[in-house]
């Protein structure tokens, strides 16, 4: 294969730089997992492909691994990309996500925290002629001992590779080599690439492989335009962290080299790059997973997968394995009821090795989140609050708040079981996060509620100034305006200094100011809620007026009438020299604002159409403040009746009448005369009139349960004939309003079957099935001319008998 020739090109490279081989025991070489922060005691090489046909390098620059002579890798953290000053080998300490797969540079597998990876090659596609090649290698002097003793190296790699329209062979990857003196071993090496099909002129990515071989396509795109103008910007593949180990025991006392090597695309259009973290153990195989495991939960155990090996592992007893995890490298279990120390154990085996691994397991009861106790109203902006989180089995993880319950924020405090809330100025909820131990959920606790009331307002009363008037007892009210909080009560003083209580308390926004014989001042106290200190308005001043203040009554303060009729206002003024109505709308006052020696009483007549207030105003001599009352007048809506269209009967057809009211709630109904009817004190009486009548007219009268009422009436005209349908001879629609429409007239016929109207040539030009509708001369819009006309009527008279009759008429312009 190609690229094992260029391996052999490297070790023959190698043979002329010195390397000092380690000596060591069980431990694991120096630097194996970059632990010192730099490349020292490895080797790398960096180059370029010789041509775009092949995978052999033009030329390689060779990093010695412990020779001070350039160039080489002592202390060095970055090694640039061949002939560029972009880095394309650097050692990685801290761990940041991969742009285009997200997983992070240094791995954490299954619990096992990698703390050291290097990134192997870069995004650059600037070489020339052919695609960059980056490598390094470590020359491993396996320590003498017997070859039953497991001296095992472990590493983990991730990848990003660009997919190329190149064939196989000439698209970038990453590989993992391990050489010995005389051969390759095939089960410690690893060789990735994207596998390419024939499309057309070109090649694509064969999809279905690459995702068989563990790649995801990166939503990130390519960060080069490398001119193929055919190719999709989202070409970057990526393979998250797997991790690999072998056994070198059986090469107790030689050294082998392991190299790991990225390469670019062949022709240089496309990157390659790696990361590779290793493990500083050698002792042997190790399991990686959770312990204490959490009772009932589901957890992983793993260990580095060997290249074909089968696996065999135990569990405790009733720790259920969940099929087929007992058969790969990584073991899911359902952790049993285990209180007492158990193990779990695993044998790992492929035709390079023999691994046995135990892992010491305890039990852990699963996460309780319990609550936060803490619940309280409080003032705002002025309150400390402590917080405990209580029931909990687990340790904090962390504090949350949120002010609608919905959504949450980290305050911090982790790993703390009590919270101080300080100066919470709106309603806040807090709660917890709880784990116990990284292999139990975690869970959330129960908020604690602090129902944050804002801090009291006393607010401003108004008027600030007041005269009160001698007996005032209304009509003189202060105002607290602004306030936050309820009043607690109001207190008055002769001097601002020393304050009473107002007995009984009042617990209003308005306080009505009572006459008394000396000026007073007046204040509210507020305050909101329990929590939160009391506050004081301002002061009002009430000064007295000697003047009697005005004294009068009115009847009926709040009465209701019918629509259309008047109620009578009464007045009654003890103590008053004048009165004024504010409004005088449908009001009739004969005594026109005479005010007789007091006492005094008259009466004014109201009429409102709709609901009104009629205020009345009373004064007392040199008094300033006015006695205001009220007439409260509701008036009943009118009610509107219809008893129907005029019409006709024959003599003997009965009639249905039929009253129908506005008001819904119509307590009676009377319909007069009562001639012929067989109720008249119900909405819809049958009336049977006989040949002794020419016509009679009907009232009907509808009341309410308030006693308004409204009327109707109705004709009928008595024939004397029997049922008849009659049509008239002529009729002139010239839209002067007289005889426009040709309608039958109908006599005892409760339903028309059809009206109809032809032409001279038996063209229907109208038809209708209803009475009184008629024909308006018109017919698809067009009038039609002078001339005479055919028409058919049919109906049905009150005893059920069809009455048909056809003849012709004059239509007349």
């Amino acid at each position: 294969m190609m690229y094992r020739l260029k391996f052999f090109l490297l070790l023959c490279i190698n043979v002329l730089i010195s390397e000092y081989l380690f000596s060591q025991t069980q431990t694991c070489p120096v630097n194996i997992n970059y632990n010192m922060g730099s490349l020292t005691h490895w080797a790398a090489y960096t180059g370029s492909f010789q041509s775009q046909n092949s995978r052999v390098p033009i030329a390689t620059l060779v990093y010695d691994s412990l020779s001070t002579s350039n160039p080489n890798t002592v202390n060095a953290v970055s090694i640039p990309e061949y002939l560029q000053s972009a880095s394309g080998i650097q050692v990685l300490t801290a761990s940041v996500p991969d742009p285009f797969g997200g997983f992070p540079s240094i791995p954490n597998i299954n619990g096992y925290q990698y703390n050291y990876s290097i990134q192997l090659g870069s995004t650059d596609i600037q070489s020339s002629p052919g695609g960059f090649v980056r490598g390094i290698s470590y020359a491993i002097n396996v320590p003498p001992g017997p070859s039953t003793e497991p001296y095992t190296i472990t590493y983990a790699y991730a990848m990003v590779l660009e997919g190329a329209p190149h064939l196989t062979v000439q698209v970038p990857l990453f590989s993992a080599t391990l050489n010995t003196p005389d051969s390759t071993v095939s089960c410690a090496n690893a060789f990735y690439q994207l596998p390419t099909l024939p499309s057309g002129n070109t090649y694509v990515v064969d999809v279905n492989a690459a995702i068989a071989k563990g790649f995801t396509l990166s939503a990130t795109p390519s960060p080069n335009n490398n001119g193929n103008t055919n190719e999709t910007k989202f070409r970057v593949w990526t393979k998250g962290w797997t991790e690999v180990t072998f056994d070198l025991a059986p090469y107790r006392g030689k050294t082998v080299r392991l190299i790991f090597e990225a390469d670019n695309c062949v022709p240089r259009g496309h990157f390659a790059y790696a990361y590779i973290a290793l493990r500083n153990v050698c002792s042997g195989l190790s399991i990686s997973g959770n312990n204490p495991a959490c009772i009932n939960s589901i957890v992983n155990y793993s260990v580095p997968a060997l290249a074909n090996a089968t696996y065999r592992w135990t569990v405790p007893p009733g720790w259920i394995i969940q099929p087929p995890t007992d058969t790969t490298n990584i073991l899911s279990v359902k952790v049993g009821n285990t209180t007492s120390v158990d193990s779990i154990t695993v044998n790992e085996q492929n035709s390079c090795a023999n691994l046995f691994a135990t892992f010491p397991v305890t039990t852990s009861p699963p996460t309780i989140a319990g609550r936060v106790i803490g619940d309280t109203s409080i003032c705002s902006n002025i309150n400390s609050i402590p917080l405990q989180a209580s029931g909990n089995t687990g340790l904090v993880v962390k504090w949350l708040s949120s002010t609608d319950g919905i959504t949450w924020n980290d305050i911090g405090n982790n790993r703390q079981s009590t919270y101080t809330a300080i100066n919470v100025s709106q309603t806040t909820y807090y709660k917890t996060i709880i784990q116990n131990g990284s292999s139990c959920s975690a869970d959330t606790s129960a908020a604690a509620s602090i129902i944050a009331n804002p801090r009291t307002v006393a607010g401003t009363i108004s008027p600030q100034n007041l005269i009160v008037c001698l007996g005032q007892n209304k009509g003189a009210a202060l105002t607290l305006n602004g306030s936050i909080g309820k009043v607690s009560n109001w207190q008055y003083s002769t001097d601002t200094l020393h304050w009473q209580n107002i007995v009984p308390t009042v617990t209003d926004t308005v306080y009505n100011v009572m006459s008394s014989a000396q000026p007073q001042q007046y204040r509210a106290i507020v305050q909101n809620s329990a929590s939160c200190p009391s506050d004081t308005s301002n002061i009002a001043y009430a000064a007295v007026y000697n003047t009697a203040f005005p004294q009068a009554s009115i009847s009926p303060k709040d009465t209701t009438i019918c629509f259309g009729t008047r109620v009578p206002l009464n007045v009654t003024i003890n103590t008053a020299t004048n009165y004024t109505w504010q409004s005088q709308n449908s009001l009739y006052d004969p005594n026109n604002f005479y005010v007789g020696p007091n006492p005094y009483s008259f009466t004014a007549l109201a009429a409102p159409s709709a609901k009104t207030n009629y205020i009345i105003a009373f004064k007392n001599g040199n008094c300033p403040n006015l006695l205001i009352d009220t007439f409260a007048i509701n008036v009943y809506p009118t009610i509107y009746v219809n008893a129907g269209n005029d019409t006709s009967v024959v003599a003997g057809q009965p009639l249905q009448l039929n009253a129908v009211s506005s008001d819904p709630d119509i307590a009676s109904y009377l319909w007069t005369p009562i001639i012929g009817l067989n109720n008249p004190a119900i909405y819809n009486p049958i009336a049977t009139l006989g040949a002794e009548l020419d016509s009679i007219t009907y009232f009907v009268r509808a009341t309410s349960a308030f006693g308004c009422y409204g009327t109707a009436k109705k004709k009928i005209t008595i024939y004397k004939t029997a049922p008849e349908i009659f049509v008239p001879s002529a009729f002139t629609p010239n839209g002067d309003g007289r005889n426009d429409i040709l309608k039958p007239i109908t006599v005892g016929i409760v339903s028309l079957d059809y009206f109809r109207v032809y032409n001279r040539w038996g063209q229907m030009l109208f038809s209708t099935s209803e009475l009184n509708k008629g024909w308006d001369g018109n017919a698809n819009g067009n009038a039609q001319p002078s001339g005479t006309y055919v028409y058919m009527a049919q109906g049905k008279d009150y005893l059920g008998k069809t009455i048909f009759r056809k003849g012709t008429i004059v239509l007349i312009r």
